[in-house]
C-alpha cells in the first residue's frame, strides 16, 4: 500500500529546533524522526512514500535528495553528461517517495486530498510524522480489510505525563519514567483508508481530518479502531524528543527491528 505521511506542521513546542527546519526532521539518534517512521513502514514490506509537505518542504526535499551522495561512495566525473558512479547500495535504495507541497497553512484533511493523485493503490496508509510504534503495520491492513469500513485508526495507551512509583508503606517497589496509561485509548495515528474517504475532503485549506472527516465517519459507522497495547510515543516537546533519542542511543528502541 501507499504510505502517506503528513509533514507540514510547525512544531511550535520544539521551537529551539524547529525555527530552522520542519518537526519532522528533528533528529533522534542521529536520524531524523521521519526517516524512523518511514523505516518501520518499510521493514513491513511498504516502500511507496508520499510526503504531504507544508512548513519548510525544501528542507525535506533536499534532505532525501541528498541522501544517497552523502551515504556512499561514488566518482563523480565533471562533465555534464555523466551521471555519479555509485559503489554501495544503501538501505533505502527500494524506497520510492513522492513529495508534495500542500502549503503552510493547511489543516491535516485539505493536505491528504491534495495528495490524491498521486495515490495508486485503493487503500492506503497514512500517519502523522511526529510519531512512533511497534505496532505491526500488516495486521493494522488485515484488521481493515476484514472489517470492510472506509477508515481505520490504531487505538493506544497514552504514555503518562509523569514517572509512574509502586510503593509497599514508604518503599519504591517499582520506578517507571513515563510508563504506557493502562486504560483508556487515544488516537495512535496510524491509519488505514479506503480512498472514499476522498468523498469526505476538499482542497480547501481549512479542511481538517480530525474535527471534520473521522468525525462523520465514525458517526456513520465507518471507522473502527485497531487496538494496539505496546509502545506507542508522539513528539511534541524536549522532554519527548530526548527520551525517543536516549532509547534509540541504548538500544532499547522498541520500533526498530
Amino acid at each position: 500500500m501507499d504510505v502517506v505521511i503528513l509533514c507540514g506542521g510547525k512544531g511550535t513546542r520544539l521551537s529551539e529546533e524547529t525555527v530552522s527546519k520542519p518537526k519532522p526532521m528533528v533528529e533522534i539518534g542521529g536520524k531524523p524522526i521521519l526517516w524512523h517512521i518511514m523505516k518501520t513502514y518499510s521493514s513491513f514490506g511498504h516502500k511507496k512514500f508520499i510526503l504531504a509537505l507544508g512548513y519548510k518542504a525544501n528542507f525535506i526535499k533536499e534532505y532525501f535528495y541528498n541522501l544517497r551522495i552523502s551515504a556512499s561512495d561514488f566518482t563523480l566525473k565533471m562533465t555534464p553528461d555523466q551521471d555519479p558512479l555509485f559503489y554501495n547500495s544503501m538501505p533505502e535504495s527500494d524506497w520510492e517517495i513522492t513529495f508534495v507541497d500542500t502549503g503552510e497553512e493547511t489543516l491535516k484533511g485539505a493536505r491528504v486530498k491534495l495528495v490524491e493523485k498521486y495515490i495508486e493503490s485503493d487503500d492506503f496508509l497514512l500517519t502523522y510524522g511526529d510519531g512512533l510504534s511497534n505496532v505491526n503495520i500488516n495486521d493494522l491492513i488485515n484488521f481493515h480489510l476484514s472489517n470492510k469500513k472506509i477508515a481505520t485508526v490504531t487505538a493506544v495507551h497514552p504514555p503518562s505525563r509523569f514517572g509512574e512509583l509502586e510503593l509497599n508503606g514508604s518503599i519504591v517497589t517499582n520506578f517507571q519514567e513515563k510508563p504506557q496509561m493502562a486504560t483508556g485509548y487515544i488516537n495512535g495515528g496510524f491509519f488505514v483508508f479506503n480512498k472514499k474517504i476522498m468523498d469526505y475532503l476538499t482542497e480547501d485549506e481549512n479542511c481538517d481530518l480530525e474535527f471534520g472527516a473521522l468525525q462523520t465517519l465514525s458517526n456513520e459507522g465507518q471507522l473502527h479502531a485497531h487496538l494496539h497495547d505496546g509502545f506507542w510515543q508522539c513528539m511534541d516537546n524536549v522532554r519527548e524528543r530526548d527520551y525517543l533519542d536516549n532509547l534509540v542511543r541504548s538500544n532499547k528502541a522498541p520500533w526498530i527491528k
